[in-house]
């Protein structure tokens, strides 16, 4: 694979640049009312956001679709307002690559129609030919310059050909067998029966220049001279999906196929290197959002250490889980981890202490008490107090009796039982028995 490329954080400002349109009418989709059922600027928004924004209807319209599609701005209930993703554009270069990520997977929407002469033409062929963008893709990452239409042109009928005469996978078109598969390209605009006769060389031409200008519309290719080659957006788009793949691929305990839950009650074993690998491969076996729901559901449930280990899963998810996670600080279950995981994600540096209140943080110092009495030793009970009383044990479980927590009686009774000061141990079993008998 070639190196030499810039990072993630070297390509934010190429992505933010391309971008910036998208960016400014997300921000002004705040004042906006209503949108049609599709998500689609209304015609008199769509002059509105001309006016206030400089721009063309035709280029209003257009931005408001990048912005739709890399989560800058979000349809709720027919109206509109900004997507999570806008919150975190300024500040957070990953999530500035991922959402032009989401442009990159949804070229063929802003590929330019074809002309009317050829339409018959892509209604069979420029399904079969989407197909075979990865191998092209592949192909121009690995030549690393400019490869001339011509050659292109080629690869591109060979492939079409193979898939006519049937079975064949692909791997042919590029020197690495399995890099044809390894990147995705948004399919299923064109679902027509196999092509029986060999399409003829211009009609060929006609769809690899429709799939160059659509590619080269979301910033993945550079057309010049009768020539194409990857952008460096586009290099790292390869990249990127190359490494979900062998990361799927490499993890070696396979629970990929398995629910949420199930991954991360087999994670409980795991040192947080092999997790984090699991977790990783995990998500990137499905689509984010399906996997941020899972996790979270999963979180939901009675086993508190599964819960914390969904949260580290969704470190692993990083950006794309951010809204989802905005929302579970409403879910008393979640709340306190929610919190802390959104704490992480901005550049405020604050510590735990200052995102959770009292009754969050006696919550949380419950459930993960509870994690250890079901998982551990129970002698590590006494760490666990140690850690978070700051020397006033009786402060501590007067709020852990208070918090609510399900688990607050049999937590603070398993302490009674294992802590070596008699006083602590005295406390412990007092507010213990308090909880049991509603005291207050």
């Amino acid at each position: 694979m070639p190196d030499g490329f810039p990072a993630p954080a070297e390509l934010a400002p190429l992505a933010r640049r391309m971008l910036v349109d998208a960016v400014r009418i997300a921000r002004w989709a705040g004042e906006l009312e209503e949108v049609d059922k599709r998500g689609e600027l209304l015609p008199e928004d769509a002059r509105a956001a001309g006016r206030a924004l400089a721009m063309t209807v035709a280029a209003a319209a257009k931005a408001w679709g990048q912005a739709l599609l890399v989560g800058l701005v979000e349809a709720r209930d027919g109206g509109a307002g900004p997507g999570w993703r806008l919150h975190a554009w300024e500040h957070d270069d990953e999530a500035v690559i991922r959402g032009w990520s989401a442009l990159f997977d949804a070229w063929t929407l802003l590929a330019p129609v074809p002309p009317a002469a050829l339409r018959g033409v892509f209604a069979v062929l420029a399904g079969q030919a989407v197909d075979q963008v990865p191998q092209l893709l592949s192909f121009l990452h690995l030549v690393a310059g400019p490869v001339s239409d011509n050659e292109l042109l080629e690869l591109l009928r060979r492939g079409l050909d193979e898939r006519r005469v049937g079975g064949a996978d692909g791997s042919g078109l590029s020197p690495v067998p399995h890099a044809a598969s390894a990147v995705s390209a948004v399919r299923g605009t064109c679902r027509e029966p196999q092509i029986d006769t060999p399409p003829s060389p211009s009609d060929v031409a006609a769809v690899l220049d429709w799939m160059l200008d659509g590619l080269a519309a979301v910033g993945a290719v550079v057309r010049r001279n009768d020539a194409a080659e990857l952008s460096p957006l586009g290099h790292w788009a390869v990249r990127a999906k190359l490494e979900e793949i062998c990361t799927v691929a490499q993890t070696a305990a396979g629970h990929i196929e398995q629910s949420a839950f199930e991954l991360l009650n087999a994670c409980a074993d795991y040192s947080p290197g092999p997790a984090r690998a699991e977790f990783r491969a995990w998500v990137a076996a499905r689509p984010a959002d399906r996997a941020v729901a899972e996790l979270l559901d999963a979180a939901q449930g009675d086993d508190a250490l599964v819960r914390g280990l969904a949260f580290e899963a969704l470190r692993v998810a990083g950006g794309p889980a951010e809204q989802a996670v905005r929302a579970a600080v409403d879910e008393p279950v979640l709340r306190p981890y929610a919190l802390l995981w959104l704490a992480e994600r901005s550049d405020e540096g604050v510590s735990p202490a200052d995102v959770l209140g009292a009754e969050d943080a006696a919550w949380l110092w419950v459930d993960t008490a509870a994690a250890v009495l079901d998982h551990g030793e129970t002698e590590l009970l006494v760490g666990h107090v140690e850690g978070a009383s700051a020397g006033d044990p009786v402060r501590l479980f007067a709020r852990a009796r208070q918090s609510g927590h399900p688990r607050a009686a049999s937590v603070l009774t398993a302490v009674s039982g294992v802590h070596p000061d008699p006083g602590v141990a005295r406390a412990a079993r007092r507010s213990a028995f308090s909880v049991h008998t509603g005291g207050a």
